[in-house]
């Protein structure tokens, strides 16, 4: 492992990197971890589609460790550092099993074993934490989804005749770029000068989708959908009603349809997909103060809070014949201001 530099230092946080092996390639996994105070709880982050951890995610790294939190990152199969074709998804379930062995392996150590563990998603990463979810419903005290890829948008979406030739043709060149999409940089970062940065990062891909890789995310986002009721754990949801490339109406519907007991929906006017990455600076630290205020008030629940427990027993008891007061239901929904 590589400790961090004196910057990070200087700001009471330690960053690590190391790599695990995964169907023999090595992919690169990162920490950023709180100096001078007690680990409040473990956050396990899944970026988006053509970005990484170790810089794209970094600076929320950095925010997690100094509000006390020991932040983990993988960057998935051909993204970032890690090994792979370029930004090529053969299987959608190849980032959702690699995600859970690499958490489960920092879960499993001695000294987190009592901590409460989130999980964190922005865009492709919301969709890879609620499958992480469906197969591991009882094992996370909530997760924070940011524009979770439950339904790709209809601007960024492929034409149906379109998506039907690219079936066709994944059996025959998968890994060709040359899926027809407008560019998600543009579309998914408001502010242009971290749209710049985002830009000159030598880790984010800047190329067309490829065949097998879009097919996967269309299917990977179209399963979410279908199954939304099924979501249990806590869970805060942000997203920006301007946003281009995730649909803020499945937001709306995964937060109404959800068997969760304690859920939370901020809508944020104005903004676009990138809440944490590409709005102004006060936009920024709104968004982030949302986070660590929800992520806080969960915390110190424990590990193995009430509210998980309820959740679980909300799914094996619920009915379509048995409807649950608004009473019942810890959740929140909110329209935010710029």
């Amino acid at each position: 492992m590589r400790p961090g530099n004196q910057e990070l230092a200087d700001k009471d946080v330690h960053y690590e990197e190391d790599y695990i092996q995964r169907r023999g390639l090595k992919l690169f996994t990162c920490r950023w971890l709180p100096v001078h105070q007690e680990i409040k709880g473990l956050i396990f982050m899944c970026h988006g589609y053509g970005v990484e951890c170790s810089v794209f995610l970094r600076p929320t790294g950095i925010r997690f460790a100094q509000a006390g939190y020991a932040a983990f990152g993988i960057d998935q199969v051909g993204h970032g550092k890690s090994e792979g074709r370029r930004c090529y998804v053969e299987s959608f379930q190849d980032l959702v099993d690699d995600s859970i062995a690499y958490f489960k392996s920092i879960r499993d150590l001695e000294e987190y074993r009592n901590k409460p563990r989130f999980l964190y998603g922005e865009s492709m990463g919301g969709a890879i934490v609620l499958h992480i979810h469906r197969k591991e419903p009882e094992e996370w005290s909530g997760a924070v989804l940011q524009a979770p890829m439950c339904k790709i948008s209809e601007k960024l979406k492929p034409p149906q005749i379109v998506t039907s030739i690219l079936t066709m043709m994944s059996n025959y060149i998968p890994t060709w770029k040359i899926v027809p999409s407008e560019n998600i940089i543009d579309n998914a970062f408001k502010d242009p000068i971290k749209r710049a940065e985002i830009r000159a990062n030598p880790f984010t891909y800047q190329g067309r989708p490829r065949v097998k890789t879009a097919l996967e995310m269309l299917r990977a986002s179209e399963s979410l959908e279908q199954r939304l009721d099924e979501v249990i754990l806590p869970f805060l949801l942000l997203h920006g009603e301007e946003d281009r490339v995730t649909d803020p109406d499945i937001s709306r519907e995964l937060f109404r349809t959800s068997k969760s007991c304690d859920k939370e929906f901020k809508l944020y006017p104005g903004m676009w997909h990138g809440l944490t990455a590409g709005e102004p600076d006060d936009n920024v630290e709104l968004v982030f103060n949302d986070i660590i205020h929800w992520l806080n008030k969960r915390s110190s629940l424990g590990s193995d809070s009430p509210l998980r427990q309820a959740d679980i027993s909300a799914l094996e008891s619920a009915t379509p014949s048995k409807q649950r007061s608004s009473s019942d239901i810890k959740a929140t929904v909110g329209k935010v201001t710029d």
